[in-house]
C-alpha cells in the first residue's frame, strides 16, 4: 500500500468508524451539544437523524465517550426486533439475571426496579439506539411504555435514537404520534461543507502520522467535494483511491484528474461533467 510512500502510520480514510479520526466540524459539534443538552435535561427522547455516511454512529461512539460515571448506558446496535426481544436485550444490557420464565410482564417489573434501583444511587440510564429506522412500529411503540417509568422527579430511563432520514417517516405513523411528541431534542446532520473538505482531509492525514504539507491539491479538493457531495464516507472512499491511484503513478501530490478517476470507479459518486475539469 501507500503507507510508507506517503510517511503515513496507518490508513487515513478507513470507512470504519474510529474515533481517533473525528473531525469536530461544526455540525458535528452542534449535534453532540444537542445531545448532552438533551441528556441534562433529564426528560424524553433525543433523535438524530442523517443520510448514509454522514457520521452518526462516530458521532454515538463520541457521545458515550463523553458520558461520566453517573450514567449507565445500555446500547442497541441492531434494534430489528420484536417488542418482546427488545426487552429481553435491554435487560441484558442493563446486568439483569432473568428468570427462566422471561414473561413480559416480569421483565417490565425487573427493569423497572432496577431503574428505581439506579436512580437511588443517583445514577441516570440511557439506552442508545442505532440504526433506529429499522425498529418495527410495535417495538416503538413498546419503548414509549417503558420510558412511562418514572418518579414524582424525574424519568427513570431517557432514549437517544440514531437513524436514517426514514426514521421521521416512520415516527410520522399516527400510531405513535405520543411517542413524536416525547423528542425533546433533534438534530439533522448535514454533509460537510465545501469550505471544511480540504480540513477535513488534512485533519485525516495528520491523525494518520503524515508530517508534510498537502497531499492534495485545491483542483482534487474541488472534485472530491464534488462527487461527495460532502458525505464523510464518500470522501473517505473517494480519498483512498486517490492515494492509491497517486501512488501507482509516483506522484508525491494528488491531482483533479486523479479525484476524477477515483469518482469514475466509486458507487454512489456524481460524476464530474467533462468541461469542468
Amino acid at each position: 500500500m501507500y503507507l510508507n510512500y506517503f510517511g503515513l502510520t496507518e490508513l487515513p480514510f478507513g470507512i470504519t468508524p474510529d474515533t481517533s479520526f473525528i473531525y469536530s466540524g461544526d455540525a458535528h459539534q452542534e449535534a453532540l451539544n444537542t445531545l448532552l443538552i438533551g441528556l441534562s435535561s433529564g426528560e424524553g427522547f433525543i433523535k438524530i437523524t442523517g443520510e448514509v455516511g454522514t457520521g452518526k454512529t462516530l458521532l454515538c461512539r463520541r457521545f458515550l465517550a463523553t458520558l461520566s460515571e453517573n450514567y449507565v448506558v445500555a446500547y442497541l446496535p441492531n434494534p430489528q426486533l420484536e417488542p418482546h426481544i427488545l426487552l429481553l436485550a435491554l435487560a441484558e444490557e442493563l446486568g439483569l439475571e432473568l428468570e427462566a420464565s422471561n414473561l413480559q410482564f416480569h421483565l417490565v417489573k425487573s427493569i423497572n426496579q432496577h431503574l428505581l434501583k439506579m436512580a437511588a444511587q443517583g445514577k441516570s440510564v440511557v439506552v442508545c439506539i442505532d440504526e433506529a429506522q429499522c425498529m418495527p412500529i410495535e417495538t416503538l411503540e413498546s419503548l414509549r411504555l417503558l420510558s412511562n417509568l418514572e418518579t414524582e422527579k424525574r424519568k427513570l430511563l431517557q432514549v437517544v435514537m440514531f437513524g436514517q432520514p426514514e426514521l421521521d417517516e416512520k415516527l410520522a405513523d399516527p400510531s405513535v404520534r405520543q411517542l413524536r411528541q416525547r423528542i425533546v431534542f433533534h438534530y439533522r446532520m448535514p454533509n460537510l461543507r465545501k469550505d471544511e473538505i480540504g480540513h477535513y482531509l488534512a485533519h485525516r492525514l495528520r491523525i494518520a502520522g503524515h508530517t508534510g504539507g498537502n497531499l492534495f491539491q485545491k483542483a482534487a479538493v474541488r472534485r472530491i467535494y464534488e462527487q461527495s457531495i460532502g458525505t464523510p464516507r464518500l470522501v473517505n472512499v473517494l480519498a483512498h483511491k486517490c492515494l492509491l491511484l497517486a501512488f501507482g503513478e509516483g506522484k508525491s501530490m494528488v491531482t483533479g484528474a486523479h479525484a476524477v478517476l477515483a469518482g469514475r470507479d466509486t458507487e454512489g459518486a456524481h460524476r464530474t461533467a467533462w468541461w469542468r475539469w
